[in-house]
């Protein structure tokens, strides 16, 4: 590891918001399916490892342990990207998946309940509002830096 990989990680893990157990909820998006595949959670040291490893490491809440996905099973995840959201509360990773992601064998961990809940459409001039919404928030931006 570089030194600006070393800075550029310590800078993430500093910038990322952990919860009040010391966690963070990271998603994981198969890359070639763009499915995604399962959540996870990650404390400091485990995201450290997933960012400088190139392989995905969790805590285990139940075994209070780390574990790398793949060690025992040999479905592995292999990091492709990584971003964390908007909040840096919530991490994405994009992973090439070796076999299943779930612990009962399927490719999804969402595969194995489906739910059957009421769905909606959005009315057909939302993505006009939408964008007006966007353009109306660019122009309140705009005159506000103007008067600063």
């Amino acid at each position: 590891m570089t030194d600006s990989t070393s800075t550029s990680t310590e800078a993430v893990l500093d910038r990322a918001r952990f919860g009040a157990d010391g966690l963070l909820p990271a998603v994981v998006q198969e890359e070639s399916s763009k499915d995604v595949l399962m959540l996870g959670w990650m404390d400091r040291e485990a995201l450290r490892r997933t960012l400088t490893e190139g392989r995905v490491t969790f805590w285990s809440r139940s075994r209070q342990e780390y574990w790398r996905k793949g060690d025992t099973s040999g479905h592995a995840q292999y990091v492709r990207a990584a971003a964390l959201d908007c909040d840096d509360d919530t991490l994405l990773v994009t992973v090439e998946q070796v076999g299943a992601a779930c612990h009962t064998g399927a490719h999804r961990c969402f595969d194995v309940d489906p739910l059957d809940p009421v769905t909606a459409s959005a009315p057909a001039d939302a993505s006009a509002d939408a964008s007006a919404d966007a353009s109306a928030d660019a122009t309140v931006s705009d005159l506000t830096e103007a008067t600063r």
